[in-house]
């Protein structure tokens, strides 16, 4: 990729060799470690309007999930398994303890979110608290699926189609579809939420096929393995051991659907949660925001 602007000034590069391949990650701050992971269609850069404040308390790890942004992009599997959020989050729980961290806490957004809670379900006793932003289970999504939130979600259905349908049609104009998906989940419908530095490397990040392909092949997953390691889990009656916050956009994907705290209720009986205001985006569009609801959470000093 091009060159582009350093948004987390004074932090650390690292290229850590995982089962899913290099992963490359950020890490700077001091304090009891918390991993950030982003979602579709960013890198670990969405987090660079919390990352200072979050700084001050915490020893944060910022990756770019596997096939995303500075990371390798893993070689395709027959069953997706690949870019199952359990290959992911076995990944990223190899990458914490390369860095020193066997125990932690862990906030995603969007796709970053699904392998955060499923490493909760797949690893009791690593994650010391869970935050996640504007998402339900993988679970909950596919077996909510109407008319609204197709309408809203069609990106599900659209990126889990056979190879090569839709990294042919992105290919053609990558900019335009993902500056599209962009504006499209904020509240305000525009791209002005996000720093222009930061829509570069967003865009650079999804420019390359092999990046175009691996989105694809995560979404593939999502629409099979991962739905199969919810409904294993949900039929055992497997939990997330440690207290969760779900946090979603007052505009968000999940606030178009039932309450996402009974949805979080099947996997995680220590939730809580609430809106924020923002669309889908929230680390970006209302930072301050996600802010005041994270860190008394982080801190154990809000009731779970």
């Amino acid at each position: 990729m091009p060159d582009l602007a350093d948004l987390f000034p004074g932090f650390e590069a690292h290229n850590v060799d995982t089962p899913a391949g290099r992963i490359f990650a950020r890490s700077g701050g001091s304090g009891p470690p918390l991993l950030l992971l982003h979602g579709f269609p960013q890198t670990g850069v969405m987090w660079h309007r919390l990352a200072p404040t979050l700084a001050e308390h915490y020893s944060l790890v910022i990756p770019d999930l596997p096939g995303y942004g500075w990371s390798a992009a893993p070689e395709p599997g027959r069953d997706h398994a690949p870019y199952s959020k359990r290959a992911m989050g076995e990944a990223l729980v190899r990458l914490m303890e390369h860095l020193g961290h066997a125990h932690f806490a862990l906030l995603g957004h969007d796709r970053g979110a699904r392998v955060g809670y499923r490493i909760g379900l797949d690893h009791p006793g690593r994650l010391d608290r869970l935050a996640v932003l504007d998402i339900v289970p993988t679970s909950a999504m596919w077996h909510g699926m109407d008319r609204s939130r197709a309408m809203t979600t069609y990106h599900w259905m659209f990126l889990a189609q056979p190879a090569p349908l839709p990294e042919t049609l992105i290919g053609k104009d990558p900019g335009f579809y993902f500056d599209w998906t962009l504006k499209s989940w904020t509240a305000d419908k525009d791209l002005t939420a996000f720093d222009p530095r930061a829509l570069a490397h967003y865009r650079a990040a999804c420019a390359s096929p092999d990046h175009i392909r691996a989105m694809c092949e995560d979404y593939r997953a999502g629409a099979t393995i991962d739905l199969a390691h919810d409904e294993a889990d949900l039929a055992a009656g497997r939990v997330i051991d440690c207290p969760v916050l779900a946090l979603w956009g007052s505009t968000g994907i999940p606030a178009k659907g039932e309450s996402p705290l009974k949805a979080w209720q099947a996997f995680g009986p220590k939730v809580a949660g609430a809106p924020v205001e923002g669309g889908h985006f929230l680390a970006e569009e209302n930072p301050d925001g996600v802010l005041k609801a994270l860190l008394p959470f982080l801190k154990g000093e809000a009731p779970v």
